[in-house]
């Protein structure tokens, strides 16, 4: 088996292995929601202070992954603006796709990050998640009051859910930590190293577990477009951009990671609270999801 099917493995197993505890409604209640609310607000910050705070990055890297990130996503919003004028969709329809096409799985990309890379490559791609996670916010939301929402979006709200984002707080706080070289107590690393050893398969597993496969039934073009840029049209648009601005290593394999992973699970709430075409954003997450065990190790022995 290669050896980075076998490194990615374990994050898909415990996806389906998520997805299967849900579907036989183990252990119960609502466990499910849960899990990923505690992941979310408690698990994951605690993992990007722990791992971020001890990570002794040079201060270019910063940069170096904020530029590359932001030509990411200007190319691939550019590559969006073309599929829609030559298909024509309706606003609903194309805010689902754009979401599709541009956003990723935090939780699965900080899990297969660590795995491939290392706790060196862990930390940037948590930077890199924090750089991510608020341009793609703004981003969609401009996009959602373009094309698919009646009245005004209202910013402040949105506004406010980017800065408390428990993601950004994390990795905001990790940076710090790391940048004046504080040093972990050991009671506090204590409590935080267990804390971040649970945070990835806990993750995974809910991520898993929120798979709406139903929603795949009579899969349509605009799934096919989403699924395709996003999946291979965006790895490869990383790795070409990457080698225009003359980066290399650790950190073009992140952005490289970041850009093939399946949408993010958080793409269904936008859609249903902005007027975007929700049915269709459920069947592109758990699509993507399921095709990414093919496609991920496929772009990453390719572009790597």
């Amino acid at each position: 088996m290669p050896l980075m099917v076998q490194a990615l493995l374990p994050v898909f197993v415990l996806i389906m292995l998520g997805h299967v505890f849900r579907r036989i409604d183990f252990p119960g209640g609502d466990f499910w929601p849960q899990a990923e609310r505690f992941t979310y607000y408690v698990l994951f910050p605690a993992m990007l202070v722990f791992k971020l705070g001890q990570a002794r990055l040079p201060a270019s890297a910063y940069g170096d992954i904020a530029l590359l990130i932001g030509a990411m996503l200007i190319a691939m919003t550019l590559a969006l603006a073309l599929a829609q004028w030559f298909w024509r969709w309706p606003g609903p329809v194309f805010s689902s796709v754009y979401q599709g096409a541009i956003r990723f799985n935090s939780y699965v990309g900080l899990a297969a990050g660590g795995m491939l890379l290392g706790d060196q490559g862990l930390s940037l791609t948590a930077i890199a998640v924090a750089i991510m996670v608020p341009l793609l916010n703004l981003l969609c939301i401009l996009m959602f009051s373009l094309v698919a929402t009646e009245g005004p979006v209202r910013v402040v709200p949105v506004f406010k859910a980017i800065v408390t984002n428990p993601l950004i707080v994390g990795s905001v706080i990790g940076v710090v930590w790391s940048f004046f070289e504080i040093g972990f107590h050991p009671l506090i690393g204590g409590i935080l190293e267990p804390l971040s050893n649970l945070a990835l398969p806990m993750g995974l597993m809910t991520v898993g577990a929120g798979l709406q496969l139903k929603a795949l039934r009579g899969a349509s073009l605009p799934f096919i477009v989403s699924s395709a840029l996003k999946l291979v049209g965006f790895p490869v648009m990383a790795a070409g951009l990457a080698m225009l601005l003359g980066l290399e290593g650790l950190m073009v394999q992140v952005a490289i990671l970041l850009a093939a992973l399946p949408t993010a699970t958080s793409a269904y709430i936008l859609a249903r609270q902005l007027g975007g075409d929700a049915p269709l954003m459920a069947g592109i997450i758990s699509g993507q999801t399921l095709l990414a065990i093919v496609t991920i190790p496929l772009m990453l022995s390719i572009l790597w």
